[in-house]
């Protein structure tokens, strides 16, 4: 018989060194290749279970941001929907919000000093892929930019949230249920809105002399806006929302 040869990593535990900080994961391989001595290829289309490995945060016992850099407690996630159904951990949501716990000294600007914007104790809602997670003090936390932060929010609503910087919050229009044939669209065929109104704009940027310049739109406006920019979040109300900067608006219409 001929003896076989994976062409694949090894996955001997034997040739495997101990990696400090990982833990075994399971990967489901859908194909696999095999050599024989004499060079003939076969390959094996049933699943196969293999064992792998991803990082695991670190842990800590102190950390202190520098910079304008900020270090977010993460709020924990969903655990019910709205109606009190359970939800598994696969369909819960990542959340985007936590209590600022530590800040850095703040950043130059041209010739000044600013100081971070946000203060500890403070709710905040960032970006969704922003930041490196850690854990610290038995919790997951974020250390993000103090840039990547959207706004402060003092409610469990969206609606009441107070944008940072050149941050805007709309209300996204409601997108068409019919065609102008007048057939009813379904929930995926419906295109994504452009188009809301400002609820709410931040300070806007800093400039060289690190003062801030104010936004050109302002709250009430009805404007147009990039297509995919920003972060979506729902309402309690079952509106949508979203922030985006303020280069992600390229019109107000009237």
């Amino acid at each position: 018989m001929a003896a076989a040869q994976m062409t694949t990593a090894a996955s001997s535990r034997g040739f495997l060194p101990p990696f400090e900080g990982l833990r075994p994961v399971t990967l489901k391989v859908s194909s696999l290749s095999f050599r024989t001595s004499g060079g003939l290829t076969l390959r094996s289309t049933r699943g196969l279970v293999v064992k792998a490995a991803t990082t695991v945060a670190p842990k800590y016992t102190t950390l202190k941001p520098l910079g304008d850099r900020v270090l977010v407690k993460i709020s924990a996630a969903e655990e019910k929907t709205s109606g009190g159904i359970l939800l598994p951990s696969t369909a819960q949501s990542k959340p985007q919000g936590g209590e600022v716990v530590a800040v850095g000294e703040g950043r130059n600007v041209g010739q000044h000093k600013v100081d971070v914007s946000v203060k500890t104790g403070t709710q905040v809602v960032y970006s969704k892929y922003a930041g490196t997670e850690v854990e610290f003090n038995g919790s997951n936390h974020l250390l993000l930019k103090e840039d990547d932060i959207v706004g402060i929010l003092e409610t469990d609503d969206v609606k009441d949230l107070k944008p940072l910087n050149d941050r805007i919050l709309i209300k996204v229009m409601e997108a068409e249920e019919t065609t102008a044939g007048g057939l009813l669209l379904t929930q995926g065929s419906k295109e994504k809105p452009s188009t809301g109104t400002v609820i709410a704009v931040g300070p806007g940027p800093l400039d060289e002399d690190g003062s801030r310049k104010g936004l050109t739109v302002s709250e009430g406006n009805t404007v147009l806006y990039s297509k995919f920019a920003g972060n979506d979040f729902k309402g309690n109300d079952g509106s949508d929302y979203i922030v985006l900067r303020a280069s992600d608006i390229m019109a107000v219409l009237g």
